[in-house]
């Protein structure tokens, strides 16, 4: 055993999911999906880093924890506008989906980062949006009946 806060953390983490997924196995699907997709995972991953913590071998990895560069194959300044470029998307996804919604927002805002961001042909973009769109809609419309709340503009005109 190397280290003991990561065995305490591993054994915390299996308590949390083990009582989530207790608790969730008494609801019904719908509700308890989201939990249980989490919780289960959860533990398998714990479980599996506690045994690499007792049974593993030692890690011969040398150097610093984290990476303190942007990227060494880009100049700083470039690898600092791509990750203001990202930081930027994700930022703008979240007022996007306040306004229109989720499954509305979802659909374009793989349109417009295709289109805008990656400079993808028109015909892929449509069809990658589509594709996105498709997925999005089987699984969490059809397949598991989940309700989105309305936008804002939707709850404006009424709509």
């Amino acid at each position: 055993m190397r280290s003991k806060g990561h065995v305490v953390f591993s054994l915390f983490l299996i308590v949390v999911g083990s009582y989530v997924v207790y608790a969730a196995s008494r609801w019904s699907f719908k509700t308890g999906f989201f939990p249980l997709a989490v919780a289960i995972p959860l533990i398998i991953l714990a479980l599996a880093h506690l045994l690499l913590e007792f049974f593993g071998p030692p890690e011969k990895a040398g150097g610093s924890a984290v990476e303190t560069e942007f990227s060494k194959e880009a100049p700083p300044d470039v690898a600092r506008r791509r990750a203001i470029a990202i930081f930027s998307w994700i930022a703008g996804f979240i007022p996007l989906v306040f306004l229109v919604g989720f499954p509305i927002a979802a659909p374009l805002f793989v349109l417009f980062f295709l289109r805008l961001q990656s400079g993808v042909r028109w015909w892929q973009t449509i069809g990658l949006t589509a594709v996105a769109w498709g997925f999005f809609y089987a699984v969490f419309q059809r397949l598991i009946h989940l309700r989105f709340e309305d936008g804002l503009l939707q709850t404006w005109l009424g709509l």
